[in-house]
């Protein structure tokens, strides 16, 4: 297929994983929902497509695509990451260097999130909001809105669930204010929650010794003082012992709160209005692992328009998203029905052999019976 001319395998190891194309087991149109499959369980991937070099300076950056866990997915990425024009394609790997990181990764009951990671000054910065991916065997649209107001969006099924700005929800910039390094708490300041009662006294009988001699313990009969030393009691823990004497605590009636350290401007901050702009995007790739494979890639669109990503997204996974559920809902039942056809088969069989063993064992009493009573 013409897939193949558009994508490069990466060939960093010599036994990644291969991609296929495919519908999967249940789908909304068998043509139109043919995508990246990968085929093959516990491996790596790595798999490129080339475009022409372009810059998202002063324009709206939108990366979307389909992506769809048929096989329920236990621990595997579903990310895409987005490439400058130097990537080496047939050397892809987790060590290339890329612009942005956007898409579900699942884990264990652990991970389920939607990564948003932006390159700025050469370091990746992960977005600092948890967003969550969906988990479950259907198709889904991912989308990530990068604007040159530098504000972000995160659509899921073409419906937003993380916005924000890129300056506050990504580590790229030192902090705009710091605490004043010239103020120092003042030394009469209290902020201890809770203090000791000193109306409370330790009692009399506390101090217990943590190990107490054994004197229940008798001397061995074979234990010989020049051999062994003096003989002496053993040392066992001791039942009354309670630990060091603490008081109790209670509310520290002079307690004034948080300090509120004084902040400044921070000298080492300078805005830069260009962290969401790139060079030279021109590679849109898969880089994942995948324990149990059977996950579709499909429907990629890289855009500067986002009423057209979101009419694109309505046009292909909306329509076919009714239909692969139903198709998906019939097979489980019809699954479901042949699973109970042969297990009705099977305790049928079971219950005719019983029946037949019943009839034999008679027919052999009955010529016992006549055979004892000829010997008579």
């Amino acid at each position: 297929g013409g897939w193949r001319k558009r994508w490069m395998n990466s060939e960093c190891k010599p036994d990644l994983g291969k991609f296929k194309l495919a519908a999967g087991k249940f789908y909304g149109d068998p043509v139109r929902d043919k995508g990246l499959q990968t085929s093959e369980n516990s491996k790596f991937y790595a798999i490129s497509s080339r475009f022409k070099p372009f810059s998202n300076k002063g324009k709206t950056l939108v990366i979307q695509y389909t992506v769809k866990h048929e096989q329920k997915i236990d621990c595997g990425g579903g990310y895409v990451k987005i490439f400058p024009s130097n990537l080496d394609q047939k050397n892809l790997s987790g060590d290339s260097h890329y612009y942005i990181m956007f898409g579900p990764d699942i884990c264990g009951s652990e991970t389920k999130k939607v990564h948003v990671i932006l390159n700025y000054k050469n370091k990746p910065h992960p977005i600092k909001k948890p967003i969550r991916c969906k988990v479950d065997g259907y198709t889904h649209l991912y989308t990530l809105i990068i604007r040159p107001d530098q504000t972000y969006e995160v659509k899921i099924d073409n419906e937003m669930v993380a916005s924000g700005n890129l300056e506050d929800d990504l580590d790229f910039l030192p902090p705009r204010k710091i605490n004043d390094p010239t103020v120092r708490k003042p030394a009469d300041w209290d902020d201890r929650i809770q203090i000791d009662d000193p109306n409370d006294i330790k009692p009399e009988d506390w101090d217990e010794p943590e190990y107490i001699m054994d004197t229940s313990a008798e001397k061995p009969e074979d234990w010989d003082d020049a051999v062994n030393g003096e003989w002496r009691y053993p040392m066992v823990k001791n039942p009354l012992y309670r630990g060091a004497w603490k008081p109790r605590q209670i509310d520290n009636p002079n307690y004034r709160g948080v300090w509120p350290h004084p902040q400044i401007d921070n000298p080492n901050y300078s805005p830069d209005f260009s962290i969401y702009s790139y060079e030279n995007i021109s590679v849109i790739g898969l880089d994942i692992w995948q324990v149990r494979a059977g996950t579709i890639f499909d429907n990629f669109l890289i855009t500067d328009d986002e009423v057209y990503a979101e009419d694109f997204g309505d046009e292909t996974w909306g329509e076919t998203k009714g239909p692969e559920k139903e198709m998906n809902i019939k097979q489980t039942e019809e699954e479901q029905e042949r699973e109970r056809v042969t297990e009705e088969k099977y305790f049928e069989q079971r219950f005719k052999k019983k029946l037949e063993r019943k009839k034999g064992s008679g027919k052999a009493r009955a010529v016992r019976n006549t055979a004892e009573k000829e010997e008579l």
